[in-house]
């Protein structure tokens, strides 16, 4: 396959994906948390790590947005540049243990630290950067979404992985 058809694959794949993390900023779990981050965990095991962070930083956007931004403009960008970053670290992680060791095994790794960067990190950079612009009591308010958060991650994480698993054959045709 030439560069230029390879380019466009991965243009309408990456659309694709943010229309995916649009329609699951539809579906929420609680407040701004949603199933977002699902195409862009998806992005980041099929695609890379950078299309995982670009579509993990506008999906979590879109369910700000839709949502009324409810933290404020400032910290759901804050929270947008976290979600990037666990994009990062999840699609590096897969990528750095692929030729170490079985996939399953990978997954099952990789999927630990989407969720810890998904989760109690990214919460903690919230909780900071809140801290910073509000007061220390106010942020410590934040910790009330842990449990949704960890259960939201748990949930994209698991779903994105099976989703890659049954995708993998199909998609080395396609690339």
């Amino acid at each position: 396959m030439n560069m230029s058809n390879r380019n466009v694959k991965l243009l309408v794949l990456t659309a694709l994906l943010i229309a995916l993390a649009f329609a699951g900023a539809n579906i929420r779990i609680f407040g701004s948390i949603a199933f977002d981050s699902l195409p862009a965990f998806l992005a980041a095991l099929l695609l890379g790590p950078l299309y995982g962070a670009t579509i993990g930083f506008i999906g979590h956007l879109l369910t700000a947005l839709l949502s009324g931004f409810p933290l404020g403009v400032p910290l759901h960008i804050v929270i947008s540049a976290s979600m990037a970053i666990t994009m990062l670290g999840f699609g590096f992680t897969y990528r750095a243990l692929k030729k170490k060791m079985r996939t399953s095994g990978n997954l099952l790794i990789t999927g630990i630290v989407g969720i810890l960067l998904n989760a109690p990190v990214s919460l903690g950079l919230s909780m900071a950067t809140l801290a910073l612009m509000e007061g220390t009591e106010v942020a410590l308010g934040l910790i009330t979404l842990f449990p949704f958060l960890l259960l939201a991650s748990v949930i994209n994480v698991a779903l994105s992985i099976v989703l890659f698993k049954s995708l993998e054959r199909v998609w080395d045709k396609v690339k």
